[in-house]
């Protein structure tokens, strides 16, 4: 089991990677600012490209629950490994963006986490947080060999 929570971290990592990229691109094809929140970027989305942006979160909820699947045997293992390599995406995807454009400038700066259904906004830390913890917890039942 370690060999496959490794490389769904580093799945998710990767897509993570990814994702910050293809914002980065977004704000500056919008003439979005680096600095500003991704509350005041959503805000100024035409509706059209809002729709789109929730063809791309639905893609990626895909993929994850894909690679999961493939990856789990039983139901349990599938939905601890969603839940390993989301927590991984999640948490890099906000690494990536600070390396590739210091974005967040803080953990309090608000962010619009998804879109679908309706969306959901928060300070940075939440995510941070809830996939920092979502790593720890799922590490340590490993390693006491819960999993």
């Amino acid at each position: 089991m370690f060999l496959k929570l490794f490389f769904l971290a580093i799945f998710g990592i990767a897509m993570a990677h990814l994702e910050g990229v293809v914002v980065v691109y977004l704000r500056k094809a919008l003439g979005i600012l680096e600095t500003e929140s991704n509350k005041v970027s959503v805000e100024k989305f035409p509706r059209r490209f809002l729709k789109i942006e929730m063809t791309r979160e639905a893609a990626t909820i895909i993929m994850l629950v894909a690679i999961a699947y493939l990856a789990g045997t039983t139901w349990l293992e599938k939905s601890i490994f969603f839940l390993w390599t989301f927590a991984f995406w999640d948490l890099f995807y906000y690494l990536s963006l600070y390396i590739l454009i210091k974005w967040p400038p803080t953990l309090k700066t608000i962010d619009v986490l998804f879109l679908i259904p309706v969306p959901w906004i928060a300070p940075v830390w939440l995510p941070i947080g809830v996939s920092s913890l979502t790593i720890v917890t799922i590490a340590l039942l490993y390693l006491i060999n819960v999993l």
